[in-house]
């Protein structure tokens, strides 16, 4: 099992919204890097739910529920499917982890842009325990 972070401007599809539709298809990544993380990802691996714009924080999780397969809307994307898996007692900010030296060097505090990235389980794990999972 892998573990991602997946960005999203919440105005646009917040974590509500995938608690409320009880899955989704994480679409509309175009950014090449991001691009080649998400043909990565495989069905079984995690994701934490991060909330850009004005939020930046990490606000849940997400079970991946199926390997990457063309997006039906641009063949020559990628999509894959998701569920919520808990949302975070305590979301845990962009100004945390940049505080935190466990983080230096993440592609989070390093590529601000970047809407899919994996997350070393060290780093996994450690923001698990700054939200109280």
């Amino acid at each position: 099992m892998a573990y991602w972070l997946f960005k999203q401007e919440p105005s646009t599809y917040s974590y509500s919204q995938l608690e409320k539709d009880g899955k989704t298809v994480w679409d509309g990544v175009s950014n090449n890097l991001a691009l080649k993380h998400l043909r990565a990802v495989s069905t079984g691996d995690r994701a934490i739910f991060y909330h850009t714009g004005d939020e930046k924080q990490a606000v849940g999780t997400m079970d991946i529920t199926s390997d990457p397969y063309p997006d039906p809307k641009d063949r020559s994307l990628v999509v894959v499917d998701v569920k919520p898996a808990g949302r975070m007692d305590r979301p845990v900010t962009l100004g945390q982890i940049k505080a935190d030296p466990t983080f230096a060097g993440w592609e989070l505090v390093r590529i601000s842009r970047l809407s899919v990235m994996p997350v070393p389980e060290k780093l996994w794990d450690r923001i698990m325990e700054m939200s109280g999972k």
